[in-house]
């Protein structure tokens, strides 16, 4: 038997549920580079893994890079010192990056001043770039089929 509270949570939850479905799109899963390429994403905010970090340049969606440890350091400032494609966010202490440091970096990259304009421009540029070097004749195009000479040599 349950209790009048299980019943309130519930439909809490539903009701949640439904204020957020009249906003968005509740999915149970989708590919993030499916998610990047959607007309609506202005911004990503992520840790800097390098998947993540090529698939959001050849997206060409500006970032906010929160990284935590390993390689997502580097990652995030070439993001921001070398590609100019997004901003770091910056802890207040050890790791923990609080709302309002969300907020300072989603209000540069989206918001309407020279930087955030920079940051898109280059965002796109580095798409541009990215599908060049995926094309037929491409850079990435060249280097996989020399690989793939190599390896037929070699058999």
């Amino acid at each position: 038997m349950r209790d009048a509270g299980e019943n309130d949570e519930e439909n809490r939850q539903l009701i949640y549920r439904e204020e957020l479905e009249r906003q968005g799109m509740i999915i149970p899963w989708s590919t993030q580079v499916e998610v990047l390429s959607h007309l609506s994403v202005g911004c990503f905010v992520t840790h800097c893994g390098w998947n993540s970090t090529s698939e959001i340049l050849a997206c060409g969606v500006p970032m906010v890079a929160c990284p935590q440890w390993v390689d997502q350091r580097t990652n995030a400032k070439l993001v921001e010192d070398m590609w100019k494609t997004g901003v770091r966010a910056n802890p207040k202490s050890g790791t923990i990056i609080e709302g309002e440091e969300i907020r300072r970096c989603l209000d540069l990259v989206m918001g309407g001043g020279e930087k955030g304009e920079e940051i898109r421009r280059n965002a796109k540029k580095w798409k541009e770039l990215a599908k060049e070097a995926a094309g037929e004749g491409g850079s990435s195009d060249k280097n996989l089929r020399a690989f793939l000479e190599e390896i037929a040599s070699s058999v």
